[in-house]
């Protein structure tokens, strides 16, 4: 990602073209809002990396969780020790600052996209596991019998029956999960890979209001589009729960 001059604390240039130091230093303060059109425009390379490895480590991060906190769960559904022992781990590593985690894994992994994709991996499934449990153990003890009464076996009862039942609260993890790992990929900055959080990181550096806030209402703007999408897909996926929620 380019790098760029910091501006004087309260003021910024119109845009983040490099210009030569000295020029920079003696020309007169400019004004500073806090949404410039303009700096949209002549940095338009700038943001759309930024949005395109912010976006794409989302993606990767929810479906490599998703992936694996499926066949966890289904793993440890009706086995009530290992289920408890899977959501009290997941519990406890959910409290672990991110920073803390990327720092901790950056010596292994080293610095970059590799640990971000790690630690964004490791909170989505902690959200995910539990929901998926949720889910399952939620389901109608009377559905499970009735299909036990048919000669249904554990795999097809938990292809056919259990997992369409969970589908809901799958989608629930699947929300929270999404948003949380927008919000998060934010925080690789620490080790270099943060999307849109470079941007808020040298805005912040440089007093550039126009750069923090287009950055901050472009992470706005991806979580509420994926939420909405993945609550649409989750309606038109449970027909059946509509009349529940109404």
């Amino acid at each position: 990602m380019r790098g760029t001059l910091p501006a004087p604390t309260g003021r910024a240039p119109s845009n983040l073209r490099a210009v030569d130091a000295r020029s920079w230093a003696e020309a007169p303060p400019v004004a500073n809002p806090w949404f410039s059109w303009s700096y949209v425009e002549a940095n338009r390379a700038d943001i759309a990396e930024a949005l395109g490895q912010h976006l794409t480590l989302t993606v990767q991060a929810v479906l490599v969780a998703f992936a694996v906190a499926l066949p966890l769960a289904a793993l440890v559904h009706g086995r009530p020790r290992l289920a408890a022992a899977v959501l009290g781990v997941s519990g406890v590593l959910y409290t672990v600052p991110s920073v803390a985690l990327f720092a901790i894994l950056a010596p292994f992994t080293g610095i970059g996209r590799t640990t971000v994709l790690i630690g964004l991996v490791g909170y989505a499934l902690l959200v995910l596991v539990r929901h998926v449990l949720v889910g399952l153990e939620g389901v109608d003890p009377g559905v499970v019998d009735a299909a036990r009464g048919l000669g249904y076996g554990r795999m097809r009862m938990l292809v056919t029956v259990e997992l369409p039942n969970a589908l809901p609260s799958v989608v629930v993890g699947l929300r929270l999960a999404t948003v949380t790992t927008v919000a998060l990929v934010t925080i690789g900055v620490v080790v270099g890979y943060g999307g849109l959080g470079q941007l808020m990181y040298r805005g912040f550096n440089s007093a550039y209001r126009a750069e923090i806030v287009t950055a901050t209402v472009l992470c706005l703007v991806i979580a509420f589009a994926a939420d909405l999408l993945l609550a649409l897909a989750g309606r038109l996926a449970t027909p059946w729960a509509a009349g529940r929620r109404s």
